[in-house]
């Protein structure tokens, strides 16, 4: 299995500390954003290559954190070099495919977000479905909603429908930026895009795969902690706690 950390945004909402620095790469307790998550996944021994997308004007950031670390770290730079010009997480995880000649199963993760439970967890229900996962949560807030992803399931977990940022959301099912793809429907990315969708988040390729073939909801057994601006930053760094 291939873990690809989407790490190629530039973070404007936390200037000054992004302005010239990733923002994956920033600290929480003793640890960066990607020590929290890697250290997680590799303890279940599935993940033989991480491979982080950036874009070019981070890329060495990465490049000199990846040499700190045992795992196998790649670091695509996927050669944009303004928030303007970026390409979407959905064309920078084709991006890293064909780069890398990628072809097994995936796990696609948000290289900005802290758990306080394990990704194995996840991780294990995806490899006992045999098919593509996400993760979701039950949100209460209506004007959260507007900003999310959100799915209708069935009594199995499965799929009815996905939305990103509806202006009337289905359901208070949201789905946080952890995939699993299949071997399978890693491949099918590139019809997806020639297809129309979205390429901005990362979830939109969900949205078009839940209509292709069987995806999986599995309901997320923890806390994430969304770091998108100075304040949320602040509060993970007084309220995180580690991975229980």
């Amino acid at each position: 299995m291939k873990c690809l950390i989407l790490a190629a945004g530039y973070a404007t909402r936390l200037y000054p500390l992004t302005e010239n620095f990733p923002k994956p790469l920033l600290k929480v307790g003793d640890k960066t954003i990607l020590d929290w998550l890697v250290d997680d996944i590799d303890s279940l021994g599935s993940v033989d290559q991480y491979v982080v997308i950036s874009n070019h004007k981070f890329a060495h950031h990465f490049d000199e954190w990846a040499k700190t670390k045992k795992q196998k770290i790649t670091v695509v730079d996927d050669g944009t070099n303004t928030n303007e010009t970026r390409l979407g997480a959905v064309r920078d995880i084709q991006f890293a495919i064909d780069k890398l000649s990628l072809d097994d199963d995936m796990l696609v993760i948000a290289g900005d977000n802290v758990l306080d439970f394990s990704l194995t967890k996840f991780i294990s229900y995806a490899e006992s479905k045999k098919a593509s996962c996400i993760m979701r949560y039950f949100e209460p807030d209506d004007k959260k909603l507007l900003k999310c992803g959100v799915v209708t399931i069935d009594e199995r977990d499965k799929i009815l429908n996905m939305t990103e940022k509806s202006p009337t959301p289905a359901t208070h099912w949201c789905t946080p930026p952890f995939y699993f793809y299949s071997r399978e429907d890693a491949k099918k990315i590139e019809s997806a895009i020639a297809d129309g969708c979205g390429v901005d988040a990362p979830g939109s390729y969900i949205a078009w795969l839940c209509k292709q073939t069987d995806v999986y909801a599995m309901e997320m057994p923890g806390k994430r902690y969304d770091i998108g601006n100075l304040e949320s930053y602040e509060r993970v760094q007084k309220e995180y706690g580690g991975i229980r």
